[in-house]
């Protein structure tokens, strides 16, 4: 698979940290650009809600500018990006829980997905019948996912969507790579029987759980 600029950047990122942490406005700038979408789709797929994804966004970019000084280890950017990404999902669901209990009934999975939706279709090059079908299947494995605990979300949004290794999971969430693996093993076969209760096959989704 072809590296996309943003991987090539995220690769030559330490100096734009390392400016960044010394108080370079521009840099700061130019982390939050590479790193918006990423943490933003994250926590809207932790939702499946804009508005919430909005604000967590934005809580963690505020986060990331009022702590970049403190960070010690340049390497370890990625997974403290998502340590705190991860924190604030956890508050707005811990509030949301408060207010009402979570329900699929609850969400308005319609509201604000025109341009999520419209970044991640822009560049493929499928007819549009292709573009609604993909779409649809997308709201129901996140339908899915809404389904599974918080703890095993997030691992499964972190490695199956996120990229990221075993051990930045473990890193990020300050827990074990081996209670990684297993939140990761609960949580695919969580999603394999959901899926399996509501008659969906992997060939009718072409997703491998």
């Amino acid at each position: 698979m072809a590296e996309t600029l943003l991987d090539i950047a995220m690769m030559h990122a330490d100096t734009l940290i390392a400016r960044a942490r010394e108080g370079d406005k521009n840099a700061q700038g130019k982390l939050v650009q590479l790193w918006y979408k990423r943490i933003y789709n994250f926590a809207y797929k932790f939702f499946f809600d804009h508005d919430l994804a909005m604000e967590v966004s934005q809580k963690t970019f505020i986060s990331m500018h009022k702590n970049l000084p403190a960070l010690q280890d340049v390497a370890r950017f990625k997974s403290w990006m998502y340590t705190i990404a991860v924190n604030y999902c956890r508050e707005e669901a811990r509030k949301k829980k408060a207010a009402r209990s979570l329900s699929l009934h609850d969400l308005r999975p319609g509201e604000g997905e025109e341009s999520y939706r419209w970044e991640e279709s822009h560049h493929r090059s499928e007819n549009p019948e292709r573009q609604l079908r993909q779409s649809e299947l997308s709201d129901l494995l996140q339908q899915c996912l809404m389904e599974l605990s918080v703890e095993q979300r997030e691992v499964v949004i972190m490695k199956e969507y996120e990229g990221l290794k075993f051990r930045e999971i473990a890193e990020t969430l300050n827990i074990s790579e081996n209670t990684v693996k297993s939140r990761m093993y609960y949580g695919l076969d969580g999603l394999k029987k959901i899926l399996e209760r509501k008659n969906i096959t992997k060939e009718s989704i072409g997703y491998e759980l």
